[in-house]
Order: structure tokens, then C-alpha cells, then sequence
């Protein structure tokens, strides 16, 4: 799972990066594009440790990808791109949208709704371009009697008069989960996180106009949290208390990030290796074998489930036999979250 942050100039995307990952951006990096890598908190994964003792565990795993300032080549600018560049966010899973909501020197009075607004069109232009040539280049196909495929013909007008109208492909879900469409990797159809980076006093959301509130959002006090990220755990825990902060900043956009791309986790355990595995939602037996290894999809015999609250209720798998709480489930069973699965198969 990758994670591309945006924004306009001044939002603190890199604030937001540092703070999520840990990782210190040096001045003379901010050109280059970023990328961390964190396990994902999870506080099952670690019960399920200590009960089996595995000689590994293994998180599952998030990345964040912080777009390098580099020159805008392809459009032909010649200052730095304010998005962060969105050829190079074209392969993340889902973007994080900062937006300033804290006062600074030198720049525009604080209107957040105006940013999401700005970023939003830019998005709706640079997919609106893509889908207007390939739609000539399929127009000069057709010309030339070279076979051409009507299905993706028919989708891209779709997207165009979406476009054109200024609505983000994500609020048409047929056309952002288009297969015929995949291969475009269009921003506006992407999941968008909204994430109002506050001044460290103040906790709250702030009032957004619909436009924004029908996105998920949250807040997070950038400086402060970046802060607190650096400390050791004793010394942060202070401060989470005074300012109220129940998760780490990572904890929660997380567990949004998981919620707008509608992902969910499954474990596999035993004596080798406890480990977390992230599916989409709905996600069948079968297909969620895959994430393990393809021959088990090929292989697929039966999965035995165990909820991890049935296993938690009693303390061990053994005594959830017993109960009756370890089942066997087919291939069109829809995983989970928290499933703890044993594939059974043959290649």
C-alpha cells in the first residue's frame, strides 16, 4: 500500500512525511522524491506474538511517498511544481491532500477549502488532458480502420464529460474501478485522504464546506506531532497526555488510510511466523490465498478461520476447537478483518 502526499506550497507536506515516517528530510533532498516505509500498528498482531512465540513477526506494511520539488518539465513550466509532480504519484494506491490550516508569514490569508479546491482542479485538468489524447488517438485508430476497443472508447467519453463538468473521477465509482481504465492510473479517481494540518494549539477540524467534508478527513498538529514522533516513548507520552493526544499521528492516518481504500487485515500464525496480511474488503478465501502465494490460490482446498475475538475469548486455538469456533470455509467465503486463516491446498 502506497501513499502519495500533495499539497499546495506552505501546507508542510514534508512536516506531515517526517512526522508519519520518521524519516528527516535534509535541504538539500527536497528535490528528490521521498519514500518510508512503516509497519502498521496493530495491537492483535502483537497479542498473537505473544501467544505463539514465532521467530518472526511480521506487520503489515504502509508506504509514503513525498514528491520531490522538481522542475515541471512536462508541462513546460519552468518553476517547481507546487503538486509535487503527478506523474510520479500516478502508481499511489491512494494521496493524502494536506491542507494549511495554520497562519504563515508571507503567504495567503488561511482558507483551507480554497487549497482542496485549487489541488482538486489541477487533478481534474491533468486527467481530463490524458483522457482527451487517447480518445484522438483512438479517434485517428478508428480512421484508419485499425481494430479499437469500444469499451474503453465508451468509458473515456464518460470520463470526459465527468471531467468537464469538474467532478472528480472518484465520485463516479463504475469509472474509477473501471478494469479497461486501470492502466491510466487517472489522480481524480484515486481514494483521498484530507488531512488539516493545525497549529499546535488547536486539536479541532475546522469548518469545511461539503465540497471537502465528503472526502474523509482528519486533522493532525503537524509541528507538534513531528516533535512528539522524535522523542523516546516515556518522554512522548508526557506531552501526548498534556495535549490530549489519545494515538500517534502515524496510528491514525493509518487506520484512515486503511478506511478510504477499504482495506482490512488477516493473520496467518505458528511457531515460524505471525504475520498480517491486508486485503480489500469483501476480499474471498480464495483470492486472499493469493496474497500469501499464488499456488495456494491455484491449490485452494479450504480455509480454516478463526475470528481473533473467538481466539482471544478462550486464549488459545486449541480451546476454540473445542468451542466449535474454528471453522472450514470455501473458496467464496469473504474474508474478515481480524480472520486468522490456515489455507489448506494442494499444487
Amino acid at each position: 500500500m502506497r501513499l502519495g502526499i500533495i499539497g499546495q506550497v506552505g501546507a508542510g507536506r514534508q512536516t506531515i512525511f517526517e512526522t508519519l515516517t520518521g524519516i528527516t528530510v535534509s535541504p538539500g533532498d527536497r528535490n528528490d522524491d521521498q519514500i518510508g516505509t512503516i509497519g502498521v500498528p496493530d495491537d492483535r498482531i502483537d497479542y498473537l506474538s505473544h501467544l505463539y512465540q514465532p521467530k518472526k513477526t511480521t506487520h503489515a506494511q504502509v508506504e509514503y511517498l513525498l514528491p520531490g520539488f522538481k522542475m515541471a518539465s512536462d508541462s513546460g513550466q519552468k518553476e517547481a511544481d507546487p503538486s509535487g509532480g503527478w506523474t510520479r504519484i500516478r502508481n499511489c494506491d491512494a494521496l493524502i491532500l494536506v491542507l494549511r490550516n495554520f497562519t504563515l508569514y508571507g503567504m495567503d490569508d488561511l482558507v483551507p477549502d480554497r487549497e482542496f479546491s485549487a489541488t482538486d482542479q489541477e487533478m481534474i485538468l491533468a486527467d481530463l488532458l490524458v483522457v482527451e489524447k487517447r480518445l484522438e488517438r483512438l479517434t485517428q485508430d478508428k480512421k484508419r480502420g485499425k481494430k479499437t476497443n469500444p469499451e474503453e472508447y465508451g468509458l473515456l467519453l464518460r470520463c470526459k464529460t465527468a471531467l468537464e463538468n469538474e467532478t472528480p473521477l472518484r465520485r463516479e465509482p463504475e469509472l474509477a474501478a473501471a478494469p479497461a481504465l486501470r492502466g491510466f492510473a487517472f489522480l481524480s479517481a484515486k481514494p483521498l485522504l484530507v488531512l488539516l494540518n493545525n497549529p499546535d494549539p488547536d486539536p479541532e477540524m475546522p469548518d469545511l464546506p461539503e465540497a471537502v467534508t465528503r472526502e474523509t478527513c482528519t486533522c493532525i498538529r503537524g509541528q507538534l506531532e513531528r516533535e512528539l514522533a522524535q522523542m523516546d516513548t516515556e518522554e512522548a507520552e508526557l506531552f501526548f497526555k498534556e495535549y490530549e493526544i489519545e494515538n500517534t499521528a502515524a496510528d491514525r492516518v493509518i487506520r484512515h488510510s486503511y478506511q478510504v481504500l477499504g482495506l482490512i487485515s488477516f493473520f496467518t500464525v505458528g511457531e515460524d511466523e505471525v504475520r498480517a496480511w491486508t486485503i480489500k474488503k469483501d476480499t474471498v478465501a480464495v483470492e486472499a490465498a493469493s496474497a500469501i502465494h499464488s499456488d495456494i490460490q491455484k491449490g485452494f482446498i479450504r480455509a480454516e478461520v478463526l475470528a481473533y475475538n473467538d481466539l482471544t475469548a478462550v486464549g488459545s486455538f486449541k480451546e476454540a476447537r473445542k468451542k466449535g469456533t474454528v471453522r472450514l470455509e470455501g473458496k467464496t467465503y469473504p474474508v474478515q478483518d481480524g480472520d486468522i486463516v490456515h489455507f489448506r491446498f494442494n499444487v
